[in-house]
């Protein structure tokens, strides 16, 4: 699930317009099968677990679980699904993003400035090689 997230978080970074992040939000925040609705799953099974349990901290612990789907989560959910919705709505290019064609105009000075993808990786200067170790006369 962890590489789900991940994966959404790199669409939005590689977004160009705003229909594609609205679109990666959806996963996010998707009433039934979305990532904040399977969060608030765990959060709840752990409340009730947590409620059966003896020891004297575990109801304010079931209780603090609740309250975190309930309030925080549930606060989560709803501002990403008004951003979700209000960038669905507006099908617009990002004016600083633009779908790489891995190749610079000539107009261009630095195609990294506006290209969406991301940076070539950067090499690592060759160490010299070991001085070989002798005796001293």
């Amino acid at each position: 699930m962890g590489s789900s997230v991940a994966h959404l978080a790199e669409r939005i970074r590689e977004a160009t317009t705003t229909d594609e992040v609205a679109e990666a939000l959806t996963g996010l925040t998707a009433a039934h099968d979305g990532i904040l609705a399977l969060v608030a799953d765990v959060l709840t099974a752990t409340a009730d677990f947590c409620d059966g349990l003896d020891e004297p901290a575990d109801p304010y612990t079931a209780r603090r679980l609740r309250y975190l789907t309930d309030e925080h989560l549930r606060t989560i959910r709803t501002d990403l699904v008004d951003t979700r919705n209000a960038l669905a709505d507006r099908h617009a290019p990002h004016p600083g993003r633009s779908a790489c064609a891995e190749e610079a105009a000539s107009t261009e000075r630095e195609h990294s400035a506006v290209c969406a993808c991301p940076p070539p990786p950067r090499t690592l200067p060759i160490p010299p090689p070991p001085v070989a170790a002798g005796l001293r006369r």
